[in-house]
């Protein structure tokens, strides 16, 4: 089952269920999906949003979920952070299971085997295959920073 049809359906359950706010969230989901759908046409691209890009966009509102929550909690604004973070748990059902740290170091080692890495030069190259195969399941922004210290 893709990962469209998964959201749909657990938009139609949560409208069953008369579940406000999880409702809210996967309505915000879909119009995320129909947004790149359209921007795809755009491009030429009349197939859509695949499950990859599907899993991109969750990443991403995560993401933008956490910092505002990290945000409002410095304003001193909790019932928005409260909520803020109601959203990212909705959202994190739809992602792939998080790895763990050894199991992070490991992936990172396998894609620098892959590709060959020798130097920092290849960095781009080891992201693009550890993004291919991991999104959703690590943060790159902290990966990253391990591909460096592995290169040096």
């Amino acid at each position: 089952m893709s990962m469209r049809t998964t959201i749909t359906d657990a938009l139609k359950q949560a409208m069953k269920d008369r579940a406000a706010d999880r409702l809210s969230t996967l309505r915000l989901v879909n119009a995320a999906i129909k947004d790149l759908d359209i921007a795809m046409r755009g491009d030429g691209n009349d197939e859509g949003a695949q499950d990859a890009d599907v899993l991109q966009i969750l990443s991403k509102m995560v993401k933008q979920r956490q910092e505002s929550a990290r945000t409002y909690e410095e304003g001193g604004r909790l019932d928005l952070a409260e909520r803020e973070v109601a959203e990212i748990a909705v959202i994190e059902e739809f992602l792939p299971q998080k790895l763990s740290d050894d199991e992070v170091v490991s992936a990172i080692d396998t894609a620098i085997a892959e590709v060959g890495a020798s130097s920092v030069r290849d960095m781009g190259k080891i992201m693009g295959a550890l993004k291919a195969k991991y999104t959703g399941q690590m943060d790159f922004g902290k990966v990253g920073a391990l591909v460096k210290d592995r290169l040096n």
